[in-house]
């Protein structure tokens, strides 16, 4: 019999929808359809991240998830938005971005069907293209500048919030609410006496690698006067979701954000550090008995990781290039000991949709960061401006970290297509040509010029000096 994570038609035989889950996706349809673009957003995230990704709904064998029952939604009110002259655009057009999105979201959904050639794998991959694709377009379209951005960020702050306070009735009752509702297991799970609080998360990495990864995004937000409250409480629910996760994977991605912090004042320095990492790795690997990637296996934050089964993995699936360089495989879990467990996002992208997969998703992730320096410079000496633009670099970087432990699914796809949305959004507003205020003077005021400085304006204009 063939490994289990490799069948596909599985799943619920049918429907899981809780009366209550019912309800309160039916609101949500009806605000996503009835209410300004601006506000959309808020009920769209709350049945992404709220609601767990177990509740579907069957028909015909096909399993339709909340998650892309919004999305189908958001792609709806979208298509309705562009039929008006400027209602349904996208800020600064379909960038470069938004096509290496596109691409990586066909590039893996095409590849992987052609690696297992069965009807079920192509429903299943035509699954995650919506969730991947249609999530990100969705998000594209109800973010659109710094005003969406911050409400975003309010909006998740109350998420944060809400799922920290669940988590933490885990971790004293021993037992997830969600559990009741169905979609996630009622009881968590357990390592070494701790539990790992999951929330609303498919597993508990992911929940806490989502407050986590906020962490840089909240920090910004602390820095507007107006929203120093909402962001102090964001960064202590995102805080509080990385701690009851119970996961080294979370911690390192926690303290990726705090390092990010710490090199702000060596910005304009970063190519010097860049190339001191690499030549360190380089001869770490010439000096040690085993490959530098076996460090992996070195980190433990919390007494019971599987660092172990992480550094395996990626070990196997280098030494395995040769069986998924074209295609991707199916064969990994003959590898060895875990390696169904694709618990590593690089490595889940390259032995699912092959080299060409993984080379479209570092460019994803080359893009961004290109993106955010070129933005970065054209704003050097506004302080706020990079700062904001540093702040995103850095909850991206924080992603990054975290993928050496996790692979991104469903809601962790989501949570990043938000990022690359928001990086989309700021480097467009940055880049974007400044005019000149132009200071309009009626016939009073220029008599009330001083002669010395009268004769270098002219009405409507400005100094010319």
């Amino acid at each position: 019999m063939g490994p289990q994570n490799l069948q596909f038609g599985g799943g619920a035989t049918s429907t899981v929808l809780h009366p209550l889950i019912a309800a309160e996706m039916a609101i949500a349809i009806i605000l996503i359809l009835c209410l300004r673009r601006k506000l959309v957003i808020a009920p769209f995230l709350w049945m992404l991240f709220a609601v767990p990704l177990g509740q579907v709904i069957v028909m015909g064998g096909v399993h339709f998830t909340v998650l892309r029952i919004i999305i189908l939604v958001g792609l709806a009110r979208w298509m309705a938005s562009s039929r008006t002259q400027s209602g349904g655009r996208l800020e600064g057009g379909f960038n470069g971005l938004d096509w290496m999105v596109t691409l990586w979201a066909i590039s893996g959904a095409v590849v992987n069907s052609v690696q297992f050639m069965e009807t079920q794998a192509l429903i299943k991959n035509l699954g995650s293209f919506l969730d991947l694709l249609g999530g990100y377009l969705v998000l594209r379209f109800l973010i659109q500048d710094r005003d969406d951005v911050r409400r975003t960020l309010r909006v998740l702050v109350v998420i944060t919030l809400f799922m920290s306070c669940c988590m933490i009735g885990e971790q004293i009752t021993g037992q997830n609410i969600f559990g009741v509702l169905g979609g996630v297991p009622l009881n968590p799970q357990v390592r070494n006496g701790h539990i790992r609080s999951q929330g609303a998360f498919a597993v508990y990495i992911e929940a806490g690698l989502f407050g986590a990864n906020l962490l840089p995004l909240f920090v910004w937000l602390w820095s507007d006067r107006k929203f120093k409250a909402a962001a102090c409480l964001g960064i202590l629910g995102g805080t509080i979701m990385m701690y009851t996760s119970r996961s080294s994977t979370t911690v390192l991605a926690y303290g990726a954000s705090i390092l990010a912090f710490c090199m702000w004042r060596f910005r304009s320095n970063m190519r010097i550090f860049r190339q001191a990492l690499v030549f360190v790795l380089v001869m770490l690997h010439l000096v040690m008995k085993a490959p530098v990637w076996a460090l992996i296996a070195r980190i433990d934050l919390t007494g019971s990781s599987a660092s172990d089964q992480r550094y395996h993995l990626v070990d196997a699936t280098i030494r395995h290039f040769s069986d998924w360089w074209l295609v991707g495989t199916s064969s990994y879990p003959s590898w060895g000991y875990g390696m169904w467990d694709l618990s590593d996002q690089y490595v889940a992208v390259a032995l699912t949709g092959g080299l060409l997969t993984l080379v479209i998703f570092i460019g994803v992730l080359t893009r961004c960061f290109s993106m955010l320096g070129k933005a970065r410079k054209h704003v050097a000496g506004d302080l706020k401006e990079e700062w904001f633009l540093w702040c995103l670099g850095a909850a991206l970087f924080s992603n990054m970290v975290g993928w050496f432990g996790l692979a991104c699914w469903a809601q962790a796809q989501a949570a990043l297509s938000i990022l690359l949305v928001m990086i989309s959004v700021a480097t467009f507003e940055a880049m974007r040509p400044r005019e000149a205020e132009v200071e309009i003077l009626d016939s009073s005021e220029l008599e009330s010029i001083p002669d010395e400085v009268g004769p270098y304006f002219e009405f409507g204009q400005q100094d010319s000096y």
